[in-house]
């Protein structure tokens, strides 16, 4: 099971967002958000794609995949949820099993489908 270290910083996670998932930390906006499974189970699917991808180059395909998508939709939110890796998350956040039985690079599945 992958254990996973909350910090709370106002001042990190970005306007507009609740959350952050840079491995091995799950930042969060404010602490009453540490008690939102729903959260803390999508931020836990980013630190494995995160550690699937030995951290550093997540970031970089994420921002890459981030710059064409916006590219593509050409609006920032459109963009960000169409990114294969936030596909991935937002689709199986409410699945509380998904860690445990999620195949290797399972992110692929997502990385060309409808979009959200």
């Amino acid at each position: 099971m992958l254990q996973i270290m909350i910090l709370i910083s106002k001042y990190l996670v970005p306007k507009g967002y609740t959350g952050l998932a840079i491995f091995p930390f799950v930042f969060l906006k404010f602490k009453r958000f540490k008690k939102d499974k729903v959260l803390i189970n999508h931020e836990k699917i980013h630190l494995k794609q995160q550690l699937e991808f030995l951290i550093i180059p997540f970031y970089i395909i994420y921002v890459f995949e981030f710059l064409c998508r916006l590219f593509q939709y050409k609006k920032w939110n459109m963009a960000y949820r169409n990114i294969s890796f936030e596909r991935e998350a937002y689709l199986n956040e409410t699945n509380f099993y998904y860690l445990k039985q999620r195949p290797f690079w399972a992110f692929l599945k997502y990385f060309r489908t409808h979009d959200i």
